[in-house]
């Protein structure tokens, strides 16, 4: 089946779950979040809330390792977040019209509040999926052309948009008065998640700048790093219900840390033994015999001679072609002519041929006297 039939089909199905989520809906009267049970009474955010709720157990559930591919379960994600949006839209516009009822605002503003929360989570384990897909790419060789290969400065921009969600969910968390025991250890745990994805952050930056060639920056990172990864995995150890997982992770960053520190150290000090050898050979090269001033000759000096202007391929001689740009060169101009008679011509007096004036009877007078 394929084309506008497929379309149609899939159009049916989502109808008919659609149907079968507002008749579920009627069911789900409370919201569950860290010990707190909020009503909610709106159908529109039952609806929003129970799909939602359904694609986290696409995600979470025994099928979320059966899932074909990353991009799947990006596409589940953004499927998830609109419904968590369109139900925190429904709940402002209750709050709205609410009025001065202050216990409906109360529940409205406390089931806001877990949404959101909820939000924030679901966001953290989006961006950790787009994390373990660019780490996937790291150190991949690009055997597909149209394959991009992950360089250290974007994990070092995931992982700030991982600290920022971190961060924005400890305010959210902490911002009521009277706090519940699990609401405490809920920000004791984006405390401790904080202090592990600064030292991921941390040692990629290291690598970004082990990349440009700057040794010192990229050995005092890596060790920032491990001593990040070291406390957080004493914090991750140090509880009750310990994740396994993250220990393990923490684990293998702090070691590879430690090596990349080592490595960095030790290249600095080879490339800091070999600056004087470099700067001698490059002194040796340089000449001023005749044999460097015929290596200056272009292309256009040497046409009667049989000789390559290109250089051998194994060296790095720039081309001799032509020089550019072309240097200045004298171009004959249209002479200038100066009229140097001008000064020897003796013009005729020409005051006899004026026409002189006629004055009136008063002029003759003071004339003739």
């Amino acid at each position: 089946m394929e084309g506008p039939a497929l379309d149609l089909f899939k159009a049916k199905i989502e109808a008919a779950m659609e149907e079968a989520r507002s008749q579920q809906a009627a069911s789900l009267t409370e919201f569950n979040w860290l010990g707190y049970r909020f009503p909610v009474s709106n159908p529109k955010s039952r609806v929003s809330i129970l799909k939602a709720q359904e694609l986290e157990k696409d995600l979470q559930g025994p099928t979320a390792e059966s899932l074909p591919a990353e991009k799947k379960k990006l596409t589940i994600f953004d499927k998830l977040f609109t419904a968590y949006n369109d139900a925190r839209n429904t709940i402002r516009s209750d709050l709205v019209s609410a009025g001065n009822a202050e216990s409906v605002k109360d529940e409205l503003n406390g089931l806001d509040k877990a949404v959101g929360a909820v939000l924030g989570q679901r966001t953290i384990e989006r961006n950790q999926l787009l994390v373990k897909i660019a780490k996937s790419k790291l150190n991949r060789k690009r055997d597909d052309k149209n394959e991009k290969v992950t360089k250290p400065e974007e994990l070092v921009r995931l992982y700030d948009l991982l600290l920022q969600n971190v961060a924005d969910l400890s305010d959210l968390v902490s911002s009521g008065r009277d706090r519940k025991p699990e609401e405490i250890a809920f920000e004791e745990e984006c405390e401790r998640k904080n202090l592990a994805f600064r030292a991921e952050r941390c040692f990629y930056l290291g690598k970004s700048y082990s990349l440009a060639g700057k040794r010192v920056e990229a050995y005092a990172l890596f060790c920032r790093a491990r001593s990040l990864a070291e406390d957080a995995l004493n914090k991750f150890q140090n509880i009750g219900n310990k994740d396994e997982g993250t220990i393990q992770e923490l684990k293998t960053l702090s070691r590879e840390c430690r090596a990349s520190s080592c490595i960095e150290h030790a290249t600095g000090i080879m490339e800091e033994e070999k600056a004087p050898e470099n700067l001698s050979k490059k002194i040796s090269a340089i000449s001023l015999n005749e044999t460097a001033t015929k290596a200056e000759k272009y292309l256009l000096d040497k046409l009667d001679v049989y000789e390559s202007a290109v250089g051998d391929a194994n060296t790095k001689m720039a081309p001799k072609i032509e020089r550019f740009p072309p240097a200045f060169q004298s171009i004959p101009r249209n002479p200038i002519v100066l009229d140097l008679a001008y000064n020897c011509i003796e013009f005729p007096v020409l005051e006899e041929r004026m026409k002189k004036g006629r004055g009136g009877f008063m002029s003759r007078f003071f004339r003739s006297g």
